[in-house]
């Protein structure tokens, strides 16, 4: 039973618990993050990551099989993370037993052969100095040092003995350094548990905003295993203002959001919220969450005038295609206005579809329209417009920057007309259709992209992490020392001479750690009546 059960666990007990498989397994996390960094991961961006699956065939299949899309959230990444905890939890608490056993108990008795240890000094002291007073001596020396006095009945060599350590901040350090990282994993943990990220779009016109209260609000939200979304800290916020500063040559070099918010619910008026400014790794914080601003682009407004003389005005945010000149695309779907057609099937048959790109500074290669650069000197936009089912009745999930070309390859979806349109309301800005149905590009707003994080722990792994630099130093900067000093009195024979002869001998780990060249002078100023340095 011992030889076939008990020895294999307790083998590998010791080996999970090493320092070496600590290390072992601290760099396999590392690696095992790399995919995470590299490939798209399903909770920050499905849409991209099924493409991507998609444009590779049978290995993007094998990869997402192997939870490559969703590396932290997978079954792999969890054991390694876990196996990690429990090898320095199981190699750390022995650790601190024995140090604290070690704060306790005497220094080191002394060596029986001195002359063996890499730093030894033999100095004859003058004067007639008692064994005793030579050893309270240098005991006084040693300031700062931990240390005893080995009388002759205590002596392995029946002779005053001193024995001194220094430097136990360096286990201590050590010590800290990796309670501190435990801890940072453990608050890691927690802020994956408690924690969430949602991230919105909003036209910043001074209208949009939104308040956390539901995961309903959020374009996509991505909770840790505890959040269910009912319990949310209530704040809201409101988009008023966007600007981008230009370089000389149009490429944007500051944003800057101007939001209003309110801590909790809302029971005032907007227009009296607090005024905060959101830029690039300058979030709001609020309700113990923060508010980043991640991105930016361009809304235009669309104006469908319908044969009755209806209007219907919208503002859709177009997605960038063209990061360097802002060239955006995007799509919009309009219901005809109620009661115009009675009947459910004629209502969805003349819904108006409007699928585009928009230029912020338009350039054209004959009809072909692009962008020169992302600052809006002279907007324009290229559409194609739609009539028939654009699926908002479908109860589908859509893209909202393309209609579905499914529609349009079975007929349901039909292309009415397309045109290259400025704002305003005159000739080249207004498209008319077949029916007398009008489509007029009123112009543009600005979208802002936010994410509202929450993480319960960050404070927590800041005070790890400030903690593990704190304990790194000490361990690095404090050195162990150890010092021996045996006192004999060495008798000369025949003229009944004695002489007191102080052998001091020290060890450290490497040359740096205080002793150096000048070891034969420190062992001097041991033993000397003025000797302060240790």
């Amino acid at each position: 039973m011992q030889r076939y059960v008990i020895a294999p666990v307790r083998n590998t007990w010791r080996s999970l618990t090493s320092m070496r498989t600590a290390l072992a397994l601290l760099f396999l996390l590392a690696l095992a993050a790399v995919p995470g960094a590299l490939l798209p991961q399903h909770p920050l961006n499905a849409a991209k990551t099924q493409k991507y699956i998609e444009a590779h065939g049978r290995l993007g299949q094998v990869m997402d099989k192997l939870q490559l899309f969703d590396v932290f959230a997978s079954g792999w990444f969890t054991a390694i993370y876990v196996l990690l905890f429990v090898s320095l939890v199981g190699c750390l608490l022995p650790r601190l037993a024995e140090h604290l056993r070690s704060l306790r108990a005497r220094p080191v008795p002394v060596p029986r052969n001195l002359a063996r240890m890499p730093r030894h000094e033999e100095i004859e002291v003058d004067g007639d100095v008692e064994p005793a007073e030579l050893a309270a001596r240098i005991e006084t020396n040693l300031r700062g040092w931990r240390k005893t006095v080995y009388s002759p009945d205590e002596s392995k060599v029946g002779t005053y003995e001193v024995s001194a350590e220094k430097g136990y901040l360096r286990e201590f350090g050590n010590l800290v350094f990796h309670f501190a990282l435990l801890s940072l994993l453990i608050a890691i943990a927690v802020g994956k548990m408690y924690g969430y990220e949602g991230t919105r779009i909003l036209v910043a016109d001074g209208e949009q905003g939104l308040c956390n209260t539901s995961t309903a609000v959020y374009d996509s939200f991505r909770g840790g295993r505890l959040v269910d979304g009912t319990d949310l800290q209530p704040f809201c916020i409101r988009a008023d203002d966007f600007t981008v500063s230009y370089t000389p040559d149009g490429q944007p070099a500051m944003f800057d959001s101007k939001m209003r918010y309110t801590d909790g619910s809302p029971t005032t008026d907007p227009g009296t919220w607090p005024l905060a400014d959101v830029r690039v790794n300058k979030p709001l914080r609020l309700a113990g969450s923060r508010v980043y601003l991640l991105g930016h682009g361009f809304a235009p407004t669309f104006t469908v005038t319908f044969p009755n003389g209806e209007k219907r005005t919208q503002t859709t945010p177009f997605a960038p295609d063209e990061l360097a000149t802002m060239l955006s695309s995007g799509a919009v779907r309009v219901d005809p206005p109620g009661g115009m057609y009675p009947e459910e099937k004629v209502r969805r048959r003349n819904q108006i579809g409007i699928e585009g790109i928009f230029a912020p500074t338009a350039k054209f290669d004959g009809t072909l329209l692009s962008s020169s650069t992302a600052e809006p000197r002279n907007p324009y936009v290229a559409i194609r417009v739609y009539r028939g089912d654009t699926g908002l009745d479908s109860g589908r999930p859509q893209n909202a920057y393309a209609l579905d070309t499914d529609l349009m390859h079975s007929g349901q979806l039909k292309r009415v007309g397309q045109a290259n349109l400025k704002p305003g309301t005159g000739p080249g800005s207004v498209l008319r259709l077949d029916d007398g149905t009008t489509v007029s590009f009123d112009g543009y707003k600005r979208w802002i992209s936010i994410q509202v994080s929450n993480d319960p722990a960050q404070l927590w792994v800041l005070v790890s992490a400030l903690v593990m630099v704190a304990g790194l130093v000490v361990s690095l900067l404090v050195k162990r020392r150890r010092v021996w000093a045996r006192i004999r009195v060495v008798d000369d024979g025949a003229d009944g001479q004695r002489r007191t002869v102080v052998t001091v001998a020290g060890l450290a780990r490497t040359d740096q750690a205080g002793w150096g060249d000048g070891f034969s002078e420190q062992a001097r100023e041991l033993v000397s009546r003025s000797g302060d340095k240790s």
